[in-house]
């Protein structure tokens, strides 16, 4: 394994974290709460609102706070039984009051409704199943033309396969599996299928049939096996499903998943938390003393590039070319870190020498290569811009753990009222576990010990058995958002 890889999990609560590292840098954090599980691969039963010709898509009603939108290219012909497959008028294909199944492909993002597909499908470990389409795929990223018409051959002798009605793609992580292993996933899938037919036939309103499983499982039925070192979680009872979890779908994991049990906090090793901090900032400082800008807006990302402090040892063109090439990796890495996607517009600065724009682009591509989400990139252009697109099915890092500011009307983000008191949680248990005191006294601003004293308040109860100590808080108006005080007594 040349680099060393590994997958850190926190769980409270409330709320799970999950972090990937790689040679002791984080890449990519995945944060769940409770009360604000992802919806992307969620199957509802749906009821269509409106049709609108003119967009040729409907607004369905799964029972959200706002409907969900489906464009008339994912609505399915057959699970509607419309005869004609080349039919592209939504008005023929759908009408209001009609009840259909969905699956969730974006989630609610800003003031958007989710983005909703009926071209079903159900991931497992090693297949994913198509239920209303049959037809046969493998991943593209199996490298041997041999191995990916060894496993379209296996799945094709399975007998479940052979009497399904729906499709399969066979997905990189099969590769080298056998036949036994691959008929026991696809197993599970048919049977899973059937649970939630049966929930649908029973469903008398928009409702869930089906949701994913949770973040700290989904990343082990996702994450390429042979990458990942080891696996860390520092909670045992999370750690015991995570174990039944390996011993049934992912075997090859079972030596690599363990309990973290250092006296630091786990997101405190590899300067997780403090990395965390610093991607919600809009400033990113590269090693060479240049720096990137990155500004998020509902409608675009856009990434400047500036020389800052570095001024080269030559000319001032090779001053640009080395910072333009170093900002590659650092705006690969800052994608990934901070989930961004849809449009992003990368702003470099101007380079002169066509072989210098060629080797950043090249180098981009390549850095770009690193992520697991779908990318595509234009050349640069004659003002020195790139533009691209990333893949976004869920909240960015950002609109995750922050919520529009109120002083400054929208022009910037703070931490939500929720973040500041996890940050308290963890702030306690990190001084208990260094400090010995009776009782700790949180003073913080009136939002967050608001929110404490009432949606979390079992919360402190649990912290306050855990810990066999005493928490107390006190609201003070001069508070900012973000600010907080604990106090040893």
């Amino acid at each position: 394994m040349n680099n060393e890889e590994k997958i850190l999990v926190n769980v409270t609560p409330n709320e799970t974290r999950v972090a990937w590292v790689e040679n002791g840098v984080l890449q990519e954090v995945w944060v769940e709460r409770s009360n604000k599980r992802g919806l992307v691969g969620n199957i509802y039963i749906g009821k269509v609102e409106r049709v609108l010709p003119g967009m040729q898509a409907a607004f369905v009603n799964i029972g959200l706070e706002r409907a969900a939108f489906l464009h008339v290219s994912d609505v399915c012909h057959h699970a509607i039984g419309y005869p004609d497959t080349e039919c592209d008028d939504i008005v023929k294909l759908l009408h209001p009051g009609q009840k259909i199944m969905v699956q969730v492909v974006k989630d609610p993002l800003g003031s958007k409704g989710a983005r909703i597909t009926m071209q079903v499908t159900i991931p497992s470990r090693m297949l994913v199943y198509m239920p209303i389409e049959k037809t046969l795929g493998v991943s593209q990223k199996i490298d041997s033309q041999e191995e990916r018409e060894r496993l379209r051959e296996m799945v094709k002798q399975i007998p479940e396969y052979q009497g399904s009605e729906g499709g399969y793609i066979v997905r990189t992580v099969a590769e080298g599996v056998d036949f036994h292993e691959m008929r026991a996933d696809m197993l599970y899938l048919q049977r899973l299928w059937n649970s939630i037919q049966d929930k649908a036939r029973q469903a008398r309103k928009p409702a869930v049939v089906y949701e994913d499983l949770p973040l700290y499982l989904r990343i082990m039925r996702d994450i390429p096996i042979d990458r990942i070192e080891k696996i860390r979680v520092d909670s045992t009872e999370t750690l015991k499903k995570m174990q039944s979890f390996v011993d049934m779908y992912v075997m090859e994991l079972a030596d690599r998943v363990g309990l973290y049990q250092g006296e630091r906090p786990i997101f405190d090793l590899y300067n997780i938390e403090e990395e965390l901090q610093a991607a919600l900032h809009k400033r990113v400082n590269l090693k060479s003393g240049g720096y990137l800008i990155i500004d998020q807006t509902e409608a675009m990302t856009t990434i400047d590039v500036n020389t800052g402090a570095f001024v080269g040892h030559r000319n001032l063109e090779e001053t640009i070319y080395r910072t333009n090439l170093e900002a590659t990796q650092a705006i690969a890495r800052q994608l990934r870190l901070r989930n961004l996607g849809g449009i992003i517009i990368l702003d470099f600065i101007d380079m002169e020498d066509s072989n210098h724009q060629q080797h950043v682009l090249g180098s981009l591509e390549k850095e770009l290569s690193k992520d697991r989400v779908k990318t595509t990139i234009s050349s640069i252009s004659s003002l020195g811009l790139v533009e691209m697109t990333r893949k976004r099915t869920r909240e960015s890092l950002e609109r995750t753990l922050c919520e529009p500011c109120p002083v400054c009307s929208g022009r910037g983000t703070v931490k939500t009222a929720e973040t500041v008191a996890y940050e308290i949680f963890r702030e306690i248990t990190r001084m208990a576990r260094s400090f010995d005191a009776q009782t700790y006294r949180v003073i913080a601003a009136e939002s967050v010990v608001s929110r404490i004293m009432d949606e979390e308040s079992s919360s402190v109860a649990e912290l306050e058995a855990f810990l066999n100590k005493s928490i107390r808080f006190q609201a003070e108006s001069t508070y900012a958002a973000e600010q907080f005080d604990v106090v040893m007594m």
